[in-house]
């Protein structure tokens, strides 16, 4: 025991920025919180479009993959790339936090889940443990729409991951993971169009505004006569 303390004190010494990982257990908490706290009324977010797509069972692999997804981009930053790390988890911080809060001020939900799986196999089994997990209530934005965007502009900004097979398949992934949201019945079309819309804002506000910011500060903190160090993206 005493050696893995050891390990992971080395670890985070060496690795500083990995606290910012600590926000994912705030985030349960708040998420778990309205959860139990908040129980309506609720607007129903489904259109008549969201009757016109289909179920198709076979995507909860997709559905399942993106927590993999997420924790494999984060790994790969926190050894990789710690700046990269820390605009990561600030995207995560600010886009999640606002759709929690979303969901706290107006409450949601949608009325898409069949009553009866209309088939019965593997793939049918895995959305039901899901439908049994989770409620079909706080589902606007979609937070799986936003974190899926959030690991696509990670990759596509880490210098170690330019090469094109990496920006291609989390480009193809990250689209079928939001193409999951809905043909699982998890999420209706408008709680996509809304996670969208919450990524582009707030990688507007970590990857431009704050990186700015960042960059104004570094140069001003620069010896007189030196040009402040940017960070590669």
């Amino acid at each position: 025991m005493q050696r893995l303390k050891l390990v992971i004190k080395s670890f985070v010494q060496e690795h500083p920025h990995v606290w910012w990982s600590l926000y994912v257990p705030v985030y349960l908490l708040m998420y778990f919180t309205i959860e139990k706290v908040v129980k309506g009324p609720y607007w129903y977010t489904q259109l008549p479009i969201d009757y016109q797509i289909p179920f198709v069972e076979e995507f909860v692999i997709f559905y399942d993959i993106w927590f993999f997804y997420l924790v494999a981009v984060g790994v790969y930053l926190i050894l990789k790339d710690g700046e990269g790390f820390r605009r990561y988890m600030w995207y995560i911080m600010i886009g999640y936090t606002v759709s929690t809060l979303i969901c706290a001020l107006v409450p949601n939900a949608q009325a898409l889940r069949p009553d009866v799986m209309p088939r019965h196999n593997v793939f049918t089994f895995f959305v039901q443990c899901i439908y049994n997990a989770d409620t079909n209530t706080n589902v606007f934005p979609s937070v799986h729409v936003v974190g899926a965007i959030g690991g696509l502009i990670a990759v596509w900004r880490t210098k170690g991951l330019r090469r094109w097979y990496w920006r291609a398949g989390v480009t193809v992934l990250a689209s079928l993971i939001m193409a999951a949201t809905l043909l699982i019945k998890q999420h209706a079309l408008i709680d996509l169009i809304a996670g969208v819309a919450v990524s582009i804002i707030t990688a507007v506000i970590v990857y431009v505004f704050l990186d700015r910011v960042r960059k104004k500060k570094l140069a001003q903190q620069a010896p007189d006569g030196e040009k402040a160090k940017e960070e590669p993206v």
